[in-house]
């Protein structure tokens, strides 16, 4: 599992404030423990950026390469003319650059196809569409022929395309969760040699901070399983890095074991992997979300 790691992010106090006081030592500070901790992708994520961001992404980028000039980076903004200037002044490495991210919707993608293409950048193709978040998988399915026959038209093959069918948080939206999975299953149907990838975090998005890990992880591997080719992730949840690098297949072992059907004795598990399979059900929707799911 390849992993994009989200903390240089303008909502981070420290780095929002990096961002706005062109201070490059918090920046490159992040960067290179994002390194350090195994992150694959580093997401450079603005946010809106509308009054400034044409000049600070490329800012930003060059103060990121000055210290990790060989990983390949996130550009993440709805600031089409901030992803532009930036892809003038990136240095190329190894693998491509990400464009993250182009939605399902033409007056987004007309316009960012072609950048992806004239710069020789990978893309995010974002699953919202013209009526926002899809329904169901099928919705999904949908969007994604569109959105990618419109970059092949441009000679964009599938190979350098990232589907993200979008994570929805598990105490509001469930019933998406199993959508998406199910949609990831049909996407090299869809999609021959597309990538993958999901804005892991989503799934926590709202349950307390103590039980946002356990929620990533378990839903991680629920998608590799899927076909999940990257997330975007936490560098700070060194146990999450563990399990994608596969240093922890007891875990992945047991997951994958509950999504075939093989229900464990309870009194058998070690509280870690009681944890983890009381988590698998509040995903699956056989357990009612409660911040206490943990406990009962």
């Amino acid at each position: 599992m390849f992993l994009i790691g989200e903390s240089l992010n303008v909502i981070s106090k420290k780095i929002g404030t990096a961002f706005k006081e062109r201070d490059p030592k918090p920046i490159q500070e992040e960067a290179l423990d994002q390194k350090h901790k195994g992150m694959d992708y580093i997401d450079i994520n603005l946010g809106p950026a509308k009054k400034d961001g044409h000049e600070l992404m490329p800012w930003v980028v060059q103060v990121v390469q000055e210290v990790v000039p060989d990983l390949p980076l996130a550009l993440d903004t709805s600031n089409i003319n901030a992803i532009e200037a930036a892809l003038k002044v990136i240095k190329p490495v190894a693998k491509p650059h990400l464009i993250n991210s182009i939605m399902a919707r033409p007056e987004r993608y007309e316009k960012m196809i072609p950048l992806a293409a004239e710069h020789n950048a990978d893309f995010i193709a974002l699953m919202w569409g013209p009526d926002g978040l899809p329904r169901d998988e099928n919705e999904r399915a949908a969007l994604c022929v569109e959105l990618l026959y419109a970059a092949n038209e441009a000679g964009i093959p599938n190979e350098r395309i990232w589907v993200d069918g979008i994570v929805t948080p598990v105490n509001i939206q469930q019933p998406q969760l199993m959508c998406l999975m199910e949609f990831q299953k049909m996407l090299q149907d869809i999609a021959p040699g597309a990538k993958s990838t999901c804005g892991l975090s989503n799934i926590s998005n709202g349950p307390p901070s103590h039980l946002r890990p356990i929620l990533n992880q378990t839903y991680m591997i629920m998608l590799e399983k899927c076909g999940m080719y990257s997330v975007i992730s936490d560098p700070l949840d060194t146990k999450l890095t563990e399990i994608a690098k596969g240093q922890r297949q007891d875990i992945v072992d047991l997951i994958y074991g509950l999504m075939d059907g093989n229900e464990p004795d309870m009194a058998s598990l070690t509280k870690e992997m009681q944890e983890y399979k009381k988590t698998y059900d509040v995903i699956v929707g056989k357990s009612l979300y409660s911040d206490s799911w943990l406990e009962v």
